[in-house]
């Protein structure tokens, strides 16, 4: 099995009115660009969405544009749409749990609405909206609400429950908690996505008369319908190129993308911990990760840790940003705090690849993706290779009871709607190019 290769370059942090940190080769492969907005020192506002119909409608046309533009997404296909109408129909609190494996996912499932004539509303990271003008506007307008992922946000879960609780249209929530980038992968769940179908199917049962409410399980997979060889050459070489090498344009392309990885993992190790390491390639991520987290939880946390790397880097968030959005510190103390969370950020990102990815072969999937990865980590961009294939298919509504059964180690909920995803992705890799909507 070949690896699939670690993360590496500037971590995804912008502070109000100060750069972005720099690459660790200097500057990206192709053009200086702005380091997307993930952590923001601001005070916090929640953003509800807009509940008419209109704009929603006006927009799936944008969202067929935008996504073809700027993600490659040629055409899609949709199975299991009758499911989900079932559900709609019986009046059910609707929420679609869906795994994330591209940034354009929430847009797409937009495209899925329409084929169904029925608007979504969407739970999506603060941030997101303070990209620009643009998104702010667009976001609320699609039926996308805000969620504060660096502390508890009860106005968003509010919202959340009470959209299931009326019924009025489904709720798109994506409990993996970032993007990807594995089709053939599915991420540790957040458990947040049972409290909130358990709180509104409480509050359901209560009114008269009694309704229900259902997860469906939705699994998104997407097909490169061009020549891979050639899509990620040119990555590839501007890759090998900051790294002092000769083009291995020559060398296996499998064996190509994984010589890449193992060297910027090497770079980030003699960074972090000054020396190349030894062991398996699964052994080397996990001690990466923990170097990078283990010294922040002791201070920050007196080394409390959650189970998974996601959860831990939330905690960790949580409790470092308050004092930079007050303004409560110095600069030294500011600079300090935005390098922890770059750290931070690094392991998440390094968590996030699995050291086993690849199959035998690697599909033409597997293999963009990781590439993609690596150029997102570089330049926090990754180039539009098309044509894209976009196949979503709806699972069997799982009914969700008010309330957990005592004494399980795992949330018996979150184990089905894992089980029943994965079965989904699964199935997706039967569809392809041939029949799609275009």
């Amino acid at each position: 099995m070949l690896p699939h290769a670690p993360a590496w370059g500037p971590p995804r942090l912008t502070h109000c009115g100060a750069s972005p940190i720099n690459s660790l080769l200097g500057s990206p492969l192709r053009k200086p660009v702005a380091v997307q907005k993930i952590v923001i020192d601001k005070p916090y506002r929640f953003v509800p969405p807009h509940h008419g119909t209109f704009w929603p409608h006006v927009l799936k046309y944008y969202l067929r544009w935008h996504t073809r533009k700027h993600y490659g997404v040629e055409s899609r296909e949709f199975f299991g749409l009758e499911r989900l109408t079932a559900s709609i129909r019986a009046g059910h609190g609707v929420m679609l749990a869906s795994n994330h494996c591209r940034p354009c996912d929430p847009m797409v499932l937009g495209l899925m609405a329409d084929r169904i004539d029925q608007p979504l509303f969407v739970m999506a990271s603060w941030h997101l909206f303070m990209q620009s003008r643009v998104h702010s506007w667009v976001l609320p307008r699609g039926g996308v609400f805000s969620i504060y992922r660096e502390g508890l946000d009860r106005e968003a879960l509010k919202c959340a429950i009470d959209i299931l609780l009326r019924a009025e249209r489904p709720l798109v929530v994506f409990p993996e908690g970032t993007v990807s980038r594995t089709n053939d992968r599915l991420n540790h769940l957040m458990e947040g996505t049972a409290f909130i179908a358990r709180n509104a199917a409480r509050k359901r049962a209560e009114t008269g008369p009694p309704g229900k409410v259902v997860i469906h399980p939705v699994a998104v997979r997407y097909f490169f319908g061009g020549h891979v060889g050639r899509a990620i050459d040119a990555v590839l070489g501007d890759i090998e190129k900051r790294l002092s090498w000769q083009s291995q344009a020559h060398k296996p392309l499998t064996e190509r993308i994984t010589k890449v990885g193992i060297a910027l993992l090497t770079l980030k190790e003699i960074e972090y911990l000054e020396v190349p390491q030894t062991g398996t390639l699964a052994e080397r991520l996990a001690r990466l990760v923990e170097r990078l987290l283990v010294p922040v939880e002791d201070e920050w946390l007196k080394g409390k840790r959650e189970r998974e790397v996601t959860a831990r880097v939330k905690t960790l968030r949580t409790a470092i940003l308050p004092d930079l959005v007050s303004g409560a510190i110095d600069a030294q103390e500011r600079a300090r705090r935005w390098r922890q969370l770059a750290d931070i950020y690094l392991a998440q990102q390094v968590s996030l690849y699995s050291p086993d990815y690849f199959g035998d072969p690697p599909t033409p999937e597997q293999m963009l993706e990781t590439v993609e990865r690596f150029e997102e980590d570089l330049t926090d961009e990754a180039r539009v290779h098309r044509p894209m294939h976009a196949v979503v298919e709806v699972g069997e509504a799982i009914d969700v009871g008010p309330g957990r059964e005592r004494g399980a180690a795992f949330d018996p909920l979150m184990v089905k709607l894992r089980s029943e995803l994965e079965a989904l992705l699964e199935r997706t890799k039967r569809h392809g190019p041939r029949g799609a909507t275009r």
